[in-house]
């Protein structure tokens, strides 16, 4: 897709951090967004800045639910008639905890957003792009944390995007044996720390699926920082706007996999490969303390 000028695209998770960057930068380069987020206060705050940038509509929208993400999608078609770029960015994060540490109620709310929102728009979206024989894409956001080589304390979250580059992958294949106008794309947000709401997701989630016990804290952006630097590793933040435009980018090109830095993972994935290979674990124990 070289142009995105007025094509209709929706962004879950378009309230708040990478999924509010890409709705600014999917308006500055002239697109019409319906932006579906959960959270009505940061829907009600992202409409007020999106509305002096372009033509973009806000939904209240629950990803987790099929109900919901189909109303999404019924709105969509009714009144655009048409969904050209689909961005699957919505997310959630569990506590860092070892496997035996997190609840059940940790894996349903995060499969739930993270897997199944991907899913639910899939099949909500998918069908009525295919049938209206535009070219269309599909972003799905994955993570480098599973989707590359997960972190060993965030078994919750690190699995839930494996499974997310999985389906992508899938996805993708499918579109071509089927001879369909549509692409897929894996974006991996990336280039430094990420300064996003993914670090205060609890504030979302359902008290139906709250921790069944106490656990760790979430660690915040700050924490990471500070133990970071007593590593003598300080960090580097990637402006959220750049990366957005970078995703776009790459969404013009048609590139499967969109992440900056590419040429590193390929190392690091070749490594894992080396091991696996040799029967050996992929991953080393976590060097750095979960808060």
């Amino acid at each position: 897709m070289q142009d995105i000028k007025d094509k209709l695209a929706v962004v879950t998770g378009g309230a708040s951090g990478i999924g509010r960057a890409l709705v600014r930068q999917l308006l500055g380069q002239g697109a019409r967004v319906v932006v579906g987020d959960v959270e009505q206060g940061a829907l009600d705050s992202a409409m007020t800045e999106f509305s002096e940038l372009g033509e973009a509509e806000g939904q209240l929208c629950d990803v987790s639910s099929p109900e919901s993400v189909e109303a999404l999608a019924d709105f969509v078609f009714g009144k655009y008639g048409a969904c050209h770029l689909l961005f699957n960015n919505a997310g959630v994060s569990a506590p860092s905890a070892n496997v035996w540490e997190t609840t059940v109620n940790d894996w349903k709310w995060v499969y739930g957003v993270n897997v199944m929102g991907v899913v639910h728009g899939i099949q909500s979206f998918v069908p009525r792009m295919i049938e209206s024989g535009e070219e269309g894409c599909v972003v799905n956001t994955s993570s480098g944390d599973g989707g590359v080589s997960p972190l060993p304390f965030q078994s919750v979250y690190a699995s839930s995007k494996a499974v997310v580059s999985c389906i992508t992958e899938c996805l993708s294949a499918q579109f071509e044996s089927e001879n369909t106008r549509l692409s897929a794309s894996i974006f991996y947000p990336s280039g430094g720390m990420l300064d996003t709401g993914i670090w205060t997701t609890e504030r979302n989630r359902p008290p139906e699926l709250a921790r069944e016990k106490p656990g760790i804290p979430s660690p915040t952006a700050e924490d990471f920082i500070k133990v970071y630097e007593e590593y003598g590793m300080p960090m580097q933040f990637q402006d959220l706007d750049e990366l957005a435009r970078f995703c776009l980018d790459g969404v013009r090109e048609r590139r499967f996999v969109i992440m900056i830095g590419l040429e590193d993972s390929k190392a690091v994935l070749l490594d894992r490969a080396e091991r696996i290979g040799h029967g050996q674990r992929p991953i080393d124990p976590a060097p750095i303390p979960l808060v």
